[in-house]
């Protein structure tokens, strides 16, 4: 393992020296769940990790804020998954941060982490791209907010700029009825990322928000409008560019993924109903 130098900045003006100052890459850490993986695995070599649980500006909790619940960028899963506010209006995002990893990560990983570490495979992002999810953005040139659509550039690269921090992670609250669910399928439950993961959002007016994990080279996003049938999962397919791994060959991927895409799409008409 490569050595690295260990920073805890307590204030935002601390950070940015650090981020400026340091001789090569940095990487920020929050539950630590993908850094220490990639540093062990010496994927990543950074010439220091920065620990951001010292900076007080950033929440632990799950707040309400204006049209939004506000997911701060130390939240973890577990206190993700717990909170009564998004089990009641967020229930595909419920279902897909329940199978990141095991309980033991659950209770160190944070969703923002998730989202910045842009695997193509995060688990949370089809669900936070269905539900319209905005990134909130610290840097030296103030605060600004990026949709998650396009938060994503491509395989761990992201839109944040040089200094850029994410603070937290925005959920519009529902001015509609809607219903939502997500499936994955992965070679082990709870311990691997998916091999194709789909969230579906519904709303009372019939279209259909379809959020695509695993089989582009980034989280997808795709919108439709009409009947359901046999030629709308087709083209939702079409959308898809999987690669062959060890997780599965493309074909595989795209036979699922049309499995997928129907299984969700009836589970979200069905929570809509009850709605």
């Amino acid at each position: 393992m490569s050595t690295f130098a260990y920073h805890r900045p307590e204030s935002v003006e601390a950070l940015r020296r650090l981020l400026a100052e340091s001789p090569g890459p940095v990487e920020l850490l929050a539950g630590g769940t993908d850094v220490l993986v990639g540093i062990t695995k010496e994927t990543s070599r950074p010439a220091a990790v920065v620990d951001l649980k010292g900076l007080g500006v950033l929440r632990r909790d799950v707040e309400g804020v204006e049209g939004a619940l506000r997911v701060g960028a130390l939240c973890v899963l577990s206190d993700l998954i717990a909170d009564a506010r998004v089990q009641r209006g967020f229930e595909a995002l419920i279902e897909a941060a329940a199978v990141v990893g095991s309980v033991q990560i659950r209770n160190r990983a944070t969703l923002v982490g998730n989202v910045c570490n842009a695997s193509p495979a995060a688990d949370t992002a089809p669900a936070l791209l269905v539900y319209g999810a905005r990134v909130n953005v610290l840097g030296e040139g103030g605060e600004r907010v990026v949709p998650l659509e396009e938060f994503f550039l491509g395989p761990g690269a992201t839109a944040l700029e040089t200094g850029e921090i994410v603070t937290s992670i925005d959920l519009p609250l529902p001015a509609r009825p809607r219903g939502a669910a997500f499936e994955r399928i992965a070679r082990r439950r709870g311990f691997d990322l998916g091999t194709v993961s789909v969230a579906c959002l519904v709303g009372d007016d019939g279209r259909a928000r379809f959020g695509l994990g695993a089989v582009a080279e980034r989280p997808l996003l795709t919108v439709h409008d009409g009947a359901f049938d046999d030629r709308a999962v087709e083209s939702l397919v079409a959308a898809a560019s999987p690669i062959s791994d060890v997780r599965g060959s493309r074909d595989y991927r795209l036979a699922m993924l049309a499995a997928l895409v129907s299984r969700a799409h009836a589970t979200a008409l069905d929570r809509l109903a009850e709605a």
